[in-house]
């Protein structure tokens, strides 16, 4: 494992991590396990929400931030649900780069005894974080180093903070197929998405930007096409209840918007490569 010169590991709750910051107050923090983003700082203001209750014990998902969902999404498949790679921990594949108006670093998943227990593909996942004033990208990159092809689902599941999701609204996927996974119908999506309820929809992505605007501001999400689908998800009050990592009023602080491969594979063949990233800007 390399360690980055000049700074060294911190524990959060008892993991490692790495922290960017940037010279106008800007910063994040990136645990090795499941090379989760727990914090994102712009403009003076924590923009990620992390659940207060979330488990920290190393082994568990945790709940908030920007889990890596690979090589599976959800149970839409044999795998653990979300895959195994939000539980693993991920290697430095070297020193941050630090400047004073932008910040990267690099973490790797490459196949193992811990892998294979659950998937017997040889690979190299890598998500870079590139921090810079106002904005950050996460990239994943999947490398198939097997010999046969390698297919997966998965997404970056983005949990974004909100004053109050009552007063959210998300513009952009408006005339984009839509699946309501609640209700199991199909239709286009029409209008700002407004939340009063328990939301999990599956849309095509769309080729502008998002906008997620609340009463903390405004959010610009955008998403490369490697990834097919955005998840929109918010649990409720109800549903919300029934999580145990997940306070009263947690469902009220957040909402997830999330780069997604849900309805078909990716296929990566034998020594190929894919890649996919989201960005998010204040608006």
């Amino acid at each position: 494992m390399v360690e980055p010169a000049g700074n060294s590991v911190e524990l959060f709750h008892g993991l490692p991590s790495y922290t960017l910051a940037l010279a106008n107050g800007d910063r994040l923090r990136v645990l090795r396990h499941g090379a989760q983003l727990v914090s994102w700082i712009a403009d003076g203001r924590e923009r990620l929400y992390l659940s207060p209750r979330a488990k920290f014990d190393g082994k568990s998902a945790i709940r908030g931030g920007v889990p890596v969902c690979f090589p599976q999404f959800n149970q839409r498949g044999p795998l653990p649900k979300h895959g195994f790679a939000r539980n693993l921990p991920w290697q430095l594949l070297a020193p941050p780069e630090q400047g004073p108006a932008a910040a990267r670093l690099t973490l790797q998943l490459a196949a193992s005894a811990a892998t294979r227990q659950f998937w017997p593909h040889t690979f190299e996942a890598t998500l870079a974080l590139e921090l810079r004033p106002g904005s950050v990208q996460l990239t994943l990159d999947v490398r198939n180093t097997d010999r046969l092809p390698l297919d997966f689902t998965g997404a970056l599941h983005t949990y974004l903070a909100v004053d109050d999701i009552a007063a959210a609204r998300l513009t952009g996927l408006e005339g984009q197929a839509e699946w309501d996974a609640l209700s199991d119908r199909h239709a286009r999506a029409a209008g700002p998405l407004r939340f009063a309820g328990e939301f999990d929809r599956v849309y095509d992505a769309a080729a502008q930007a998002l906008l997620l605007q609340d009463g903390l501001g405004r959010l610009v999400i955008e998403q490369s096409a490697g990834w097919a689908q955005t998840v929109v998800w918010n649990p409720g009050a109800a549903q919300g209840a029934a999580l145990a990592d997940l306070p009263a009023d947690g469902y009220a602080r957040m909402l997830c918007v999330e780069a997604a491969q849900v309805m078909r594979t990716i296929t990566v063949p034998a020594g190929g490569a894919w890649q996919g990233w989201q960005r998010l800007s204040v608006g």
